[in-house]
């Protein structure tokens, strides 16, 4: 059985770094759209569809391939994210949010970003859903890799943490922990996998197997 992986975020998160890894195991979608559909739905062009790469496209996958699809919403400590990504417009564009500067931001003491609705959107139960949404917590990622892979059946990810020297200023981040401050409090209490709001036991004993070389696929768009 071909296994297909949406990964989606809210971008600087890792999802890139996740889909890579994961393109020895499947064909790969990576997706900033803010809202999840009820009903799974074809990304791009797949399916007939007309949108951006990056967005689900309205078109619904039958219900009987369904059981290919495996949808992961890999989430970051919300001012880490924006640091790295969100100065973009262009990214806040595939994230479908208005183009806020990170000055306006801070004048206004608002997640104008929309950042926590985002991850509310994906986070949050949906009985109306036909599918499942594993969100995973990229601060606890490279230590529990294992436990993904098992998740998803699949062979080891091979992620390695890249440590950043970056420097940040000071009265930046003590504003951005005010303005996040929910935000940052739902995704610390949460354990590496959930799912409806709930955590995920991963049995330990099950085998993590050896990837099967295959041809990748991954739908990439241009970046500005």
């Amino acid at each position: 059985m071909s296994k297909i992986f949406y990964i989606c975020s809210y971008g600087g998160s890792g999802s890139t770094m996740l889909c890579n890894a994961l393109l020895p195991y499947g064909k790969v979608f990576h997706i900033h759209s803010r809202n999840p559909p009820d009903k799974l739905e074809y990304v791009g062009k797949e399916g007939g569809g007309n949108t951006l790469d990056l967005w689900f496209n309205g078109i619904k996958i039958p219900e009987d391939q369904l059981h290919k699809y495996h949808v992961i919403f890999i989430y970051k400590n919300p001012i880490k994210s924006i640091y790295s990504r969100f100065q973009n417009a262009w990214h806040l564009k595939h994230i479908q949010s208005a183009n806020y500067s990170l000055q306006e931001v801070l004048e206004q003491n608002k997640d104008l970003y929309g950042i926590e609705e985002f991850y509310d959107n994906y986070s949050s139960i949906n009985n109306k859903r036909n599918y499942n949404i594993y969100c995973i917590k990229y601060e606890n990622i490279f230590q529990q890799q294992n436990n993904l892979s098992r998740l998803l059946n699949i062979g080891p990810l091979n992620l390695i943490k890249k440590e950043s020297n970056r420097k940040y200023n000071t009265e930046e981040i003590d504003k951005l922990n005010l303005i996040y401050k929910n935000l940052i409090e739902k995704q610390e209490n949460n354990n590496f996998i959930m799912m409806n709001n709930k955590q995920l036991i991963i049995n330990k004993n099950l085998p993590i197997y050896k990837p099967i070389k295959k041809k990748h696929f991954l739908n990439t768009i241009k970046l500005y």
